[in-house]
Parts: structure tokens; C-alpha cells; sequence
């Protein structure tokens, strides 16, 4: 709810959104910055976009900045100089090559408490001097439990670390980077959920349900047919 994630963050905004389910690239997110010397929330576009880029089409979705290249990276660098945040969850999906399907699983905390992503966020300034405000998740190697699903998993912060990831003006880049590490295997649990949520178009509570695919049933060969 809108106002148990402010309590928890400790901003002043009083923001109503809905809850999300499902959220895809692209789409607005919430995300928590530092905004002078106090914490603000906003909501950003899922995917950054440099402040370098003349023309938003011609680069690709950076919806996840790799961990490991944050610093050296130009599209994240000046972002993970000045401009880091924190960006709720309480959860994530993540899927399994299964045969020729993709099996979604969802990962929280075994409390079902809120997770702080690390993120990254840019303002981009068209032509025109349109503003858009663009946010990535910082990823990182999986944690043991979520390795055999998926290699990769985003930065999960714990609450002590938040101010150090967020304040840029006393945390420098690479004080700021040693903070990027899998989360404690013991403190997430990874179960698997329906394969609607592989569609933008479903978003409901369902989608994080506890699933069991149904059983295949095996159909009996047909008899086989004499030649005359």
C-alpha cells in the first residue's frame, strides 16, 4: 500500500498508485532518490536512457545495468556517480528454460517484506527541452537458490546500506560499488507461478500465487496396422 511504502522509506511525498503485478519494461516504476539531502519519490520509465543519447530509437532498452561494469560502462558511469536510487519491490520473476518453454518463477523475501533494488536513474532532455525521467535495476551474479533458474538477479540492498547508496555527495562511485553482491541465499524464497504473468496483459494477484503445472497426460499410441 501506498502509505505502509512511504513509511518504510522515509519520504515526504504522499503518492496513490496502484499495486502492479506484472510490471514490464518501458512502463512507470516507483523510485526513491535523494533530492537535496532528503528522500524523494517519483516515478520513472523502466529502461534509461543517457543523457548523451540524441535520439531515444536508436539505442536499446537499458533496463538492467551488469554490476560488474557500472563504473566503466558510459551509458551507467555518470549515473552511478551522481544519480543512484533505490527502487521497491516485492518481488521479482525470473525464468527456466524448460524443453521448448520458459517457466516464470517468483523470488521475495521469506517475510514478504518490501526489497530495495540498487538503481540507477537519468534525466534525458530532448530537442525540444522535453524532460523524461528513466531509471535501470543494477544486477548482479545469482544468489545459490535462484542459479539454477536464472544466473543473474538484481542488487538487493538491506536497509542499512540504503543512505550509503544514495548519497552520492559523501558515497563516491566505487565506495558505492562494493555494496553490489548477491542477496543472502537464506533470506529470499523462490517458488514457481503460472505462466500467465509471460503476458503484459495479465497483471493481478494471481500471477504470484503459488502454481502446479498440471500433469501431461500421455495418449495411447494407435494400434498398429496389418499389411495385407
Amino acid at each position: 500500500a501506498p502509505e505502509a511504502m512511504r513509511r518504510i522509506f522515509k519520504y515526504q511525498e504522499m503518492p496513490d498508485f496502484p499495486a502492479r503485478y506484472n510490471v514490464a519494461p518501458s512502463q512507470p516504476i516507483p523510485v526513491v532518490r535523494l533530492w537535496d539531502g532528503e528522500r524523494q519519490f517519483a516515478l520513472m520509465r523502466w529502461g534509461l536512457i543517457p543523457g548523451f543519447v540524441k535520439d531515444p530509437k536508436t539505442i536499446s532498452l537499458l533496463f538492467n545495468a551488469r554490476g560488474e561494469t557500472v563504473n566503466e560502462r558510459p551509458a551507467f558511469k555518470n549515473a552511478m556517480k551522481r544519480r543512484r536510487c533505490l527502487i521497491p519491490a516485492n518481488g521479482f520473476y525470473e525464468w527456466r528454460r524448460d524443453g521448448a518453454s520458459n517457466q516464470p518463477y517468483f523470488i521475495q523475501r521469506r517475510d514478504g517484506g518490501l526489497l530495495a533494488f540498487a538503481g540507477l536513474w537519468e534525466t534525458w532532455i530532448g530537442p525540444n527541452g522535453e524532460e523524461l525521467d528513466t531509471a535501470a535495476i543494477v544486477t548482479t551474479d545469482a544468489s545459490p537458490s535462484i542459479r539454477s533458474i536464472h544466473h543473474r538477479m538484481p542488487v538487493i540492498l538491506p536497509p542499512e546500506a540504503w543512505d550509503m547508496w544514495l548519497d552520492s555527495r559523501r558515497v563516491d562511485a566505487q565506495m558505492a560499488a562494493a555494496l553490489i553482491a548477491p542477496a543472502p541465499d537464506d533470506a529470499l524464497e523462490v517458488y514457481q507461478v503460472s505462466p500467465a504473468v509471460n503476458r503484459a496483459v495479465h497483471d493481478g494477484p494471481e500471477l504470484i500465487a503459488h502454481y502446479t503445472p498440471p500433469p501431461v497426460i500421455e495418449t495411447a499410441a494407435a494400434p498398429a496396422k496389418a499389411a495385407r
